[in-house]
């Protein structure tokens, strides 16, 4: 008899919960103890939560960390073209032989009880992490930080908490402060937090929960600074000054990332050759992305495709702000984005720099905004907006119009999956 793949276990999965996501720790306790409490067993951890940068600054530590030599697992959400991506072993990708091991394991401890799918997947990947060898484990938070199903590490190594903004407010509240307080939750006492930059408000009250914890705060601002000079970038803390490339991630906003992990690995212990691989080594797809070939390539014809997953208002001025960094081409936009996001608030700050937008619904989910409605909210903040029926018919007819654009598929990384998908 075949065993059943992963993609089949996966399937099972999102059936053990009526709701996508419900924020309490008990389910994972619950599933963790029947494993074994796997947790317990894991290399020393980094923790990292916050609204924007988490995952490039998890990109940057496995650079940094890969470069000095170490063995690094690493866990992310979501995965864009496979799920497989989420789960790091030692440097490489899970494979589908040990992904449907694991998966099969805790789909049968589980005893059918309800759980929801990011819950039961994490609890397989912290299994996985504790029966492989390596030095540090990098754990991204999936939503908030005090309920999410990473919170489950009773001493990490370090906690990271990168910049807060408004995203997420049906689950985490409507204000910076109550937000930060959910992703301060990762804090736990005595261990160190870095802290990226933060709105006053979230940041006093990550201070505060620091605090009550005795936990050292390494923060932005205070205890180092990072800065472009000269087309360099400048890092300074408590043990001194380095002068490195630029990221090699594209944006103003990876300084501020490139500088939270060079935070952490200064306090971990690590030197200037470490510190140069995480800014100069990182990759993490579908973060201003340039797409090099490919069928969506090919259908671009002379035009350049580039693909970010920003989905939020942060993101959307990051983008802003890098976008008037690149002038030469006319930039055109391809959208898509979930009906849980502020897409006004995201695409306010792209209109007057972007030449147009064709809006598409997002395919195969369910939360998908309809184009037509994509379409009239870019209008209503001054874009020159229309409707296309995929990202494919999009990219063709902006070449077709426009063979010197620029084009941008933007606004999810669930659109941004779908694009890689396609592009083979």
């Amino acid at each position: 008899m075949t065993a059943p793949s992963s993609d089949v276990i996966l399937e099972r999965m999102m059936s053990l919960h009526p709701k996508i996501i419900d924020l309490t720790l008990d389910r994972v306790w619950r599933l963790l103890a029947a494993l074994g409490n796997p947790q317990d067993a894991l290399p020393p951890v980094i923790h990292v939560a916050g609204t924007n940068g988490k995952g490039s600054t998890v990109a940057m530590l496995r650079a940094g960390l890969e470069g000095a030599g170490k063995r690094v697992h690493v866990y992310t959400s979501p995965h864009l073209a496979r799920f497989h991506e989420r789960i790091r072993l030692a440097g490489d990708l899970i494979t589908e032989a040990h992904l449907t091991e694991v998966l099969d394991e805790c789909y049968a401890a589980n005893n059918g009880e309800t759980i929801t799918y990011f819950e039961i997947t994490t609890c397989a990947a912290i299994l996985a992490f504790s029966r492989v060898p390596a030095d540090y484990v990098l754990l991204e938070v999936g939503l908030g930080g005090r309920l999410d199903a990473t919170n489950v590490i009773a001493r990490p190594a370090l906690t990271i908490i990168t910049p807060v903004s408004m995203d997420h407010e049906a689950f985490l509240g409507d204000t910076i402060g109550k937000i930060a307080g959910e992703k301060a939750g990762i804090i736990k006492r005595g261990v160190p937090c870095v802290v990226g930059p933060q709105h006053e408000d979230g940041l006093a009250v990550i201070e505060a929960k620091a605090a009550s914890l005795g936990a050292p705060v390494i923060a932005h601002g205070q205890h180092w600074h990072v800065w472009e000079e000269r087309g360099r970038l400048v890092f300074q803390d408590e043990s001194g000054l380095l002068d490195l490339p630029l990221p090699n991630l594209l944006g103003a906003h990876q300084m501020q990332n490139a500088g939270a992990a060079l935070a952490a690995l200064r306090h971990l212990g690590f030197g200037e050759y470490v510190c140069e691989a995480a800014v100069t080594r990182a990759e993490w797809p579908a973060r201003m992305q340039r797409l090099k070939t490919g069928p969506l390539v090919a259908a671009a014809q002379g035009a350049e495709l580039w693909l970010d997953g920003g989905h939020n208002p942060s993101a959307g001025e990051a983008l802003g702000d890098l976008l008037r960094k690149m002038p030469g081409r006319p930039v055109h936009l391809v959208c898509g984005m979930l009906n849980t996001k502020d897409i006004r608030g995201y695409l306010r700050p792209l209109a007057g720099l972007a030449a147009s937008l064709s809006a598409v619904s997002i395919p195969g989910e369910k939360n998908t905004i309809p184009a037509e409605d994509t379409a009239a909210i870019a209008a209503s903040v001054g874009l020159e907006a229309r409707v296309a029926d995929s990202p494919l018919s999009a990219v063709q007819d902006i070449a077709a119009r426009h063979p010197d654009a620029r084009i941008l598929i933007c606004g999810s990384l669930y659109l941004a999956g779908v694009v890689l998908r396609e592009n083979g």
